[in-house]
């Protein structure tokens, strides 16, 4: 099969993931954190040492503030439920918002009053456009900045540093998704001044699925959204302050935390490549399927402003029906519809058609890409002669 549904989660692992999560099951298997004996000491370790490499990683000051969930979306509601919110304040978000921001925000908007601002500037503009649409939104009491850090549908990359420039002269606390440009873009919360950051296990970082982190940077309060057993000050009713136990409660998924800590490992490896190969092979694919006629490619050409990510559609057909032709005629694996993120459709028109998204990895070939544009120039073809 070809598989370019690398957004959705990634495939292959390297090797290593797999082997650290067996041997996690095989020869660790006890609770981190439930009991002094060795085996729980070995677990706790495997969970420590994956929160020092993350924060190393990602420039997290304090790897006791790198938080583990069962994915990015927890994380998100954590980090967006946990502030302290009071009625008339206010977010600005952006209209490229995977559903794990805007349902969130728009639980508080309805639970807590809330007002929400999302941003909608064309992706041809550039960042100039979309900085000023940050800057005029605004208010006195604009709290929190949560945004994307590149659209899941059509790959397109924020400009973060500017928006975090901006958010930290107004005293406004920053909340960055990487679920898709983690293990593919350097990211450095200190330098890049992110406040939270949250990315799942399973996408760019190679890692496994059923783990994500939130990563918090300086003095930010959160209540925890979850109470619950933490294997310390057991006696006490009310949850431990202290952190990571403040906002973790209940067992730890340690095969799939050591499953993370091998594939930042593996990332430690690549992550100086000038340019990602699969950067490269998405600039192909991209250019591939632009000059076939009835092909309609969304997002900037440029990839310095994608990420390995090309969405498109075949004339009026319904993107569903191009993933199956491609699923059970090539056996190529896509994603279609509108990809949990209902507001960039309505941005771009294609509520209705959904599009098809390609996204491609590292251990994705020139070969595959060949393959796949052939492959659409048929069902393009095919579909004029009915």
């Amino acid at each position: 099969m070809i598989y370019f549904d690398q957004a959705a989660s990634s495939f292959p692992k390297p090797p290593s993931v797999a082997e650290a999560m067996i041997h996690a099951v095989n020869f660790v298997g006890a609770n981190p954190g439930r009991g002094g004996h060795a085996l729980a000491r070995q677990a706790s370790d495997i969970i420590n040492n994956t929160r020092e490499k993350t924060a190393e990683i990602f420039g997290c000051s304090d790897p006791n503030k790198v938080l583990f969930y069962q994915n990015a979306t927890i994380g998100l509601n954590q980090a967006i439920k946990g502030l302290t919110w009071k009625d008339g304040d206010h977010v600005i978000t952006t209209a490229y918002e995977h559903n794990s921001i805007r349902r969130p925000l728009e639980y508080i908007k309805e639970q807590l009053g809330v007002s929400v601002t999302y941003i909608d500037t064309p992706e041809e503009a550039g960042s100039d456009l979309f900085i000023d649409a940050v800057q005029n939104a605004i208010e006195p009491n604009t709290r929190l900045i949560a945004m994307t850090h590149a659209s899941n549908v059509t790959g397109r990359i924020f400009p973060i540093n500017e928006v975090t420039k901006v958010a930290q002269k107004n005293d406004i606390l920053t909340l960055i998704d990487a679920s898709q440009t983690a293990g593919h873009i350097p990211i450095d919360m200190k330098k890049q001044r992110i406040d939270m950051l949250v990315f799942p296990g399973h996408k760019g970082i190679l890692g496994p699925q059923g783990i994500g982190a939130l990563l918090v940077e300086g003095n930010v309060n959160l209540l925890p959204i979850h109470h619950g057993g933490t294997g310390t000050f057991s006696n006490s009713p009310k949850q431990p302050e202290k952190w990571p136990e403040y906002l973790e409660s209940g067992t730890l998924n340690t095969p799939g935390i050591a499953g993370l800590h091998a594939a930042l490992v593996e990332y430690e490896k690549r992550k100086k490549e000038i340019v990602p190969r699969e950067t490269i092979l998405s600039n192909a694919l991209f250019k591939g399927l632009s000059a076939i006629e009835g092909v309609t490619c969304y997002g900037t050409s440029s990839v310095t402003y994608r990420i390995p990510i090309v969405a498109f559609n075949i004339e009026n057909i319904n993107s569903q029906e191009v993933s199956m032709i491609l699923d059970s005629h090539y056996n190529i694996a896509v994603r279609a519809g509108v990809h949990c993120s209902p507001l960039t459709h309505e941005a771009l028109k294609t509520t209705d058609q959904g599009m098809v998204r390609a996204s491609l990895g590292i251990y994705n070939t020139e070969d595959e890409v060949n393959e796949f544009i052939s492959a659409i120039q048929e069902i393009a073809e095919s579909y004029k002669e009915i």
